[in-house]
């Protein structure tokens, strides 16, 4: 992939993309797997595990504290993804591999993430590198599906 400054930013929207479908389905999972927690408790849980899986640290002590406190229920809900979230293996090992892309076009190495996302169980090892184009298209498709974004009307 070329460093195209208009590509990356479009594939990182992407990503962005995928992350808030995941955080939408983490809500979920979590609300049943913790009713007697509130909202909140389950939100950051399911900030954690994102941040987790897409190698991001949130500085804000309150947040770093939480997650430092919680790190047993969050390796759970990390390992329980796989299976209970399996619809999303698919478009999460494709923004985890067009994140790792984009970034080493940056000159970062964060290939590290690939290894812990294939630990967890999320990521489809034997999937091949999605094009730039399909990787787009499945996330229309998914934010479509999940009434995120109205898909486009083909040009007649």
């Amino acid at each position: 992939m070329a460093n195209d400054s208009k590509l990356i930013p479009v594939l990182r929207e992407g990503i962005e993309c995928v992350k808030m479908i995941f955080f939408r389905d983490l809500q979920g999972m979590l609300a049943a797997k913790f009713p007697e927690r509130d909202k909140m408790y389950r939100n950051k849980i399911a900030g954690a595990v994102i941040n987790r899986y897409f190698g991001m640290l949130n500085p804000d002590p309150v947040f770093a504290d939480f997650a430092s406190r919680e790190e047993a229920v969050i390796d759970e809900v990390l390992r329980d993804t796989a299976t209970e979230l399996a619809p999303l293996r698919i478009p999460l090992t494709d923004a985890l591999r067009t994140m790792v892309i984009c970034d080493k076009q940056e000159v970062v190495d964060n290939s590290e993430i690939l290894v812990k996302a294939r630990e967890y169980g999320i990521l489809l090892v034997d999937r091949d590198l999605p094009m730039p184009n399909h990787f787009i298209e499945l996330v229309r498709r998914l934010s479509s599906a999940k009434g995120m974004v109205t898909a486009p009307v083909p040009a007649k």
